[in-house]
């Protein structure tokens, strides 16, 4: 018999395989799929998960929205499994994930694959975040624009 890996940020592994965190991920995921916002009501979502973040990651987050939200008008805020994301054509493209979420020592800014970043056979899809400067904006709206493409 093989002994299930305890995540390190101390949560448990349940019998099912998941940590607590990500079961809660998943209710939440369910209660999005029921509730289909409106772009209206998708942005007050998003904003009202961003203000439930622990300071460093508010203001990223923060700051990712009005960026997407300038860069990329014509995608729609939404939570998705619980973190602020943005969808083209209710597909989510790019998301925003906390350090808080899963007990993770950087945030995240990751893309589907329904975001347009190929290039070539390999390439990033998700990157960590410890704060912002002006060059890692830049670089957000370039990613941001391209993957709306």
């Amino acid at each position: 018999m093989v002994a299930k890996k305890q995540p390190q940020d101390g949560s448990k592994v349940s019998g099912s395989g998941f940590t607590a965190e990500e079961r809660a991920a998943m209710r939440e995921r369910a209660r999005e799929l029921k509730s289909q916002a409106t772009k209206e009501e998708g942005e007050r979502q998003v904003l009202s998960k961003i203000a439930e973040m622990q300071p460093s990651d508010r203001v990223m987050a923060a700051r990712i929205h009005a960026i997407i939200k300038a860069h990329a008008p014509t995608l729609s805020p939404k939570t998705w499994y619980g973190m602020p994301a943005y969808a083209k054509d209710d597909q989510v493209v790019c998301f925003f994930r906390c350090a808080q979420k899963f007990g993770t020592r950087y945030a995240t800014l990751g893309f589907s694959d329904e975001a347009h970043l190929d290039d070539g056979q390999m390439w990033p899809t998700d990157f960590a975040l410890t704060k912002l400067t002006a060059a890692d904006e830049a670089r957000i709206v370039a990613l941001v624009k391209r993957a709306v493409g």
